[in-house]
């Protein structure tokens, strides 16, 4: 794995960034490594152990990110639970609108869902009240869910201490 998980100087988690570009802050005095990977970077001058986590030395001002809406972060937002009948399961998803489009609904946070396709099928063109299907919980737009947090299973274990603060429930990242 050649990512790198970088910490701003308050050790809360900026971004991922290639080895490359970690090893180049290294170099230029602006980050410290935090955590160092079992394999080593040899040369005839230097060696040091390839690094997994780096904090910047200095502070790193970022606004506010918006999530964008896009059909995986839909299903995240969801945890790949149908929101009609409550089925989980990844591959079988899929994102409706509540409000279908060819009768005036939007394609925005507040009017998609995550849906088994059993329950897409089943409310067709309609809406969920003609269809008489109700939604588990209202759809709204998540404040921010980090690009780290999305990539959750892939992330290696020294990780988990900077990122505690992202493993909460999908409830209070929507509501956060």
């Amino acid at each position: 794995m050649s990512e790198v998980l970088v910490l701003n100087s308050t050790y809360e988690a900026l971004n991922v960034t290639t080895f490359q570009r970690a090893v180049k802050l290294l170099f230029a005095g602006k980050a410290e490594m935090l955590h160092g990977r079992d394999r080593m970077l040899a040369s005839p001058t230097l060696a040091m152990r390839m690094p997994s986590i780096i904090r910047m030395l200095y502070y790193i001002r970022r606004p506010m990110q918006k999530v964008a809406l896009t059909k995986k972060n839909v299903l995240i937002r969801d945890d790949h639970a149908c929101q009609y009948c409550g089925t989980r399961g990844e591959r079988l998803m899929t994102v409706d609108h509540v409000m279908p489009k060819s009768r005036g609904g939007e394609s925005t946070w507040e009017n998609l869902v995550c849906a088994c396709m059993r329950c897409n099928n089943r409310k067709n063109n309609r809406s969920p009240q003609e269809a008489n299907m109700t939604l588990l919980r209202k759809p709204r737009q998540p404040k921010y869910i980090p690009w780290i947090q999305i990539k959750r299973n892939t992330l290696p274990d020294e990780w988990g201490k900077f990122l505690f603060l992202y493993n909460v429930s999908i409830d209070e990242r929507v509501e956060a």
